[in-house]
């Protein structure tokens, strides 16, 4: 293949080292060894997680954990342009500001459904495992490049930006990898069957419509609890949807997951541990109240979770 999962990998572990140098010589953060060094493992095992063993990254996100723990992590300066600059800037530039934020998802759905079997020299031209990531991938570096020319900006300005986000969010960059890990461990430890022992014992089995609100909810729920519609999705499959939705009801499968992600989603609107949802824009918004974006989301996140049951249930 030309373009790998794992290129995209390297692209990131390379602009968090970059980050990790300028908080080691932020000499404003009164913690920036500590914090330089949390950036820097985490640029690590981005760039060498293929080879590095399992064991010694989980020593190295042990190692994260302690400086966070302990009160190591703080945010540096930020190297903001003034009020009059960023105006001045968004005067010039206007509407196009959103071009490159627009730019991903497009340029996501155009690489992904175009190119997925374009091959040069015999090679794949992306990743067949997982095209779409490599899509996504591509889209953002394309997107960074086009917002540098549209700025009149440079790599270095980029690279700093970079440091002030990652800085603002602080220690939940590493959330979505860690939840993602959690699903995986909850699965293999065989909580789908025990999940499916107690709907046996709790639910009529033979009621589609109670299998359906049990199943939808308890995606809502295990995505509030690990923050993660992703990591939920395998303990509820393997404990409802396999046993009784598609082979005791027949279900279709493909509809089964898009609905039953989409009522995971639901989940995520509405719990402080998908951080980077919920807490993030509220750091960086500078809001007072680091609940309101979880607060205002609940309404419309009840609502879609009611829609999708009763969408499940009649497709079902």
């Amino acid at each position: 293949m030309i373009f790998s999962v794992e290129w995209f990998y390297v692209v990131m572990g390379v602009i968090g080292l970059c980050c990790s140098l300028y908080t080691f010589i932020d000499k404003t953060n009164s913690r920036r060894l500590t914090s330089g060094l949390f950036y820097f493992i985490y640029a690590l095992t981005l760039l060498f997680g293929k080879v590095i063993p399992p064991f010694y990254i989980g020593l190295m996100v042990i190692a994260m954990v302690f400086i966070v723990a302990c009160g190591g992590l703080k945010k540096g300066r930020d190297d903001v342009p003034s009020e009059k600059t960023i105006e001045k800037s968004r005067s010039r530039l206007g509407n196009w500001l959103f071009f490159p934020a627009v730019l991903i998802p497009i340029l996501t759905v155009i690489v992904a459904k175009l190119l997925v079997n374009v091959k040069l020299g015999g090679k794949a031209l992306l990743d067949p495992s997982n095209p779409t990531l490599v899509a996504l991938g591509l889209a953002c570096v394309i997107a960074i490049i086009a917002a540098m020319c549209l700025t009149r900006s440079t790599p270095k300005t980029a690279v700093r930006e970079s440091r002030r986000l990652i800085e603002t969010i602080g220690w939940a960059i590493v959330l979505p990898q860690l939840l993602a890990t959690l699903g995986v461990i909850f699965t293999q430890a065989g909580v789908g069957t025990v999940i499916t022992q107690v709907i046996n014992h709790i639910i009529p089995a033979h009621s589609l419509f109670a299998v359906v609100f049990v199943f939808c909810i308890g995606m809502a729920l295990f995505t509030m609890i690990m923050g993660n519609a992703f990591a939920a999705f395998p303990i509820m499959a393997a404990g409802i949807a396999i046993p009784l939705l598609i082979r005791q009801f027949d279900a279709n499968p493909n509809q089964i997951a898009a609905i039953s992600m989409f009522a995971g989603y639901c989940g995520t609107l509405m719990t402080p541990m998908a951080a980077n949802f919920n807490i993030v824009p509220t750091a960086l918004l500078n809001l007072k109240d680091p609940n309101h974006v979880i607060r205002v989301q609940i309404p419309t996140a009840l609502l879609t979770l009611a829609f999708n049951i009763c969408l499940m249930y009649f497709l079902a």
